[in-house]
């Protein structure tokens, strides 16, 4: 039964949207990294603060937690039964991260800290753009190197993802 579940996968894919429907079927509690981590004015936390704040999410019974992070990723790879990785075109991920962009122009995204309106750089279009290549394959290597100790799944299609919540609500005492 799957209690601790990571959504990893490049930015704009849908991470936070799957893990808040997830959380709902599932009655889990949701954990977004973005709103763990960034303080007000986007001022990122001291290192200990960091991983004391991490610690404690980890060591909770149940949670879902969405995000990349990847200084943590092992760290949070261990703590998890089962990491859903979205691994969609980056075509539509560019799609949804401007779309998200001029949506939340100049407001905060409900999953976001406080003090942290929506922004959008080319630095962080370049890193989706790029994701494939040179994220991606390290992603991969992680999740085979963890698969005996958990379930990995990896949904590559809007329509995959749409079939895996359905399955969650059908048998959602099973999951």
């Amino acid at each position: 039964m799957m209690k601790k579940i990571l959504v990893i996968g490049p930015g704009g894919v849908g991470k936070t949207t799957f893990a808040n429907q997830l959380g709902e079927i599932l009655g889990i509690e949701v954990v977004h990294l973005d709103s763990l981590y960034w303080k007000a004015g986007w001022v990122e936390p001291p290192k200990l603060e960091w991983a004391a704040t991490l610690a404690e999410v980890l060591g909770r019974s149940a949670w879902i937690m969405d995000g990349n992070y990847s200084g943590s990723l092992g760290l949070r790879l261990e703590a998890s039964d089962a990491v859903v990785f979205l691994d969609l075109p980056r075509l539509i991920c560019m799609w949804r991260v401007l779309k998200r962009a001029a949506r939340y122009r100049n407001a905060t995204r409900p999953e976001m800290a406080d003090g942290c309106p929506e922004r959008l750089n080319i630095e962080f279009l370049v890193w989706i753009w790029n994701y494939r290549k040179r994220t991606r394959p390290k992603i991969l290597k992680l999740l085979q190197e963890h698969k005996s100790n958990r379930e990995i799944i990896r949904l590559r299609s809007s329509e995959q993802i749409e079939q895996f919540l359905a399955r969650a609500r059908d048998a959602k005492h099973d999951f």
